[in-house]
């Protein structure tokens, strides 16, 4: 290149390679830019959740509905195209890297949104149409949900729902793992509060139920929380409130907790130990009551009339932070609330 400089006289700039200019230039890219250039696609997205999810090739494969291979090559293919190993075979199985993880995080988002933005299309093709995922634990599905289900029926029927009823602990990672819309729920103590906006709306009481005829019922006497301890006790999980909650009560009367328990986080299965057996299980009054009633199951159980009273953590209406709900699941969010009242 030719300048002109004093006096006249020229001085030759010296001539840069286009292929250097081209290097230099890759050098300016920041990391995003790479990235979306690095030909990733929504397949290799869906290939990375799977491999999170259930941590085998083979299982991501049957879930991406193609061969082992095939599954093989698409990790081969993100791996050369981000130059980071995303993930180390083990005996069985594979885990993800820190690169793999953290790929994994940003893929389930991009995911979601592109299911969101399918949900709206097609929302916007049908009219009041769209699909809801809902999780809920036992009370609140009961008293709160499945009333605002029957109204959004009601008023909408081409929305589609599907709900989840589980602990707060399940839940709560199904969220964030953008498998539901929301939840009501409690947020557990070993995730970060930050990452969801929650409402109060409600506590759950709680009460024991026995079979009918059980021992405990006879003479209908208000039974003390140390006769219970003899009998069988079916609970959910240790980290559950509901078993917190009972077990604080027993701790407080300095009583010795319960040993012969039966964990499950089955309900179906709760009911089935308590009337054939004489065990005890506390659940929601809303689920002891639609067992009971005519109006519910017309069940043959009996609630125990107790000396103190069962209280659990408030639940919430809960969220991910700054995700924003679809249509569908912003009218059940608000229908839910309106119950609550």
């Amino acid at each position: 290149m030719l300048v002109s400089a004093a006096r006249g006289e020229k001085i030759v700039m010296p001539q840069r390679n286009p292929a250097n200019l081209v290097k230099d230039a890759g050098r300016f890219l920041s990391a995003g830019d790479r990235l979306s250039r690095s030909g990733l696609s929504l397949r290799h997205m869906r290939m990375i959740v799977a491999l999170d999810d259930h941590g085998r090739v083979s299982a991501a494969a049957q879930v991406m509905n193609i061969s082992q291979p095939a599954a093989s090559r698409i990790i081969a293919e993100m791996e050369a195209a981000l130059d980071v190993k995303l993930c180390e075979r083990l005996p069985r199985g594979i885990q993800l890297t820190p690169y793999g993880k953290a790929l994994a995080k940003r893929a389930r988002s991009i995911l979601l949104e592109m299911r969101e933005a399918d949900r709206e299309i097609s929302e916007l093709k049908a009219g009041k149409g769209g699909s809801v995922f809902l999780g809920s634990v036992t009370a609140p599905a009961i008293e709160l949900a499945v009333p605002a289900i029957r109204e959004i029926r009601r008023l909408h029927p081409r929305i589609e729902i599907t709900m989840q009823v589980e602990t707060s602990t399940v839940l709560a990672r199904e969220l964030v793992a953008s498998r539901h819309d929301f939840i009501i729920a409690r947020i557990p103590d070993d995730l970060n509060p930050r990452l969801f906006e929650a409402r109060v709306i409600g506590i759950e009481k709680a009460c024991l139920i026995v079979r009918r005829g059980h021992p405990l019922m006879q003479g209908g006497e208000t039974v003390g929380l140390d006769r219970t301890a003899a009998y069988d006790w079916v609970f959910q999980s240790g980290g559950s409130p509901l078993r917190q909650a009972i077990e604080a009560n027993f701790l407080n009367r300095n009583l010795e907790l319960p040993e012969r328990i039966l964990n499950t986080s089955s309900l179906l299965l709760t009911l089935v130990m308590v009337a054939q057996s004489d065990a005890i299980a506390p659940v929601s009054v809303q689920v002891a009551r639609f067992i009971q009633s005519a109006e519910g199951l017309s069940g043959a159980i009996d609630i125990v009339p107790t000396e103190f009273d069962i209280e659990v953590r408030p639940y919430s209406l809960i969220t991910v932070r700054n995700r924003v709900l679809s249509p569908a699941a912003r009218t059940l969010y608000d229908l839910i609330l309106r119950q609550v009242g």
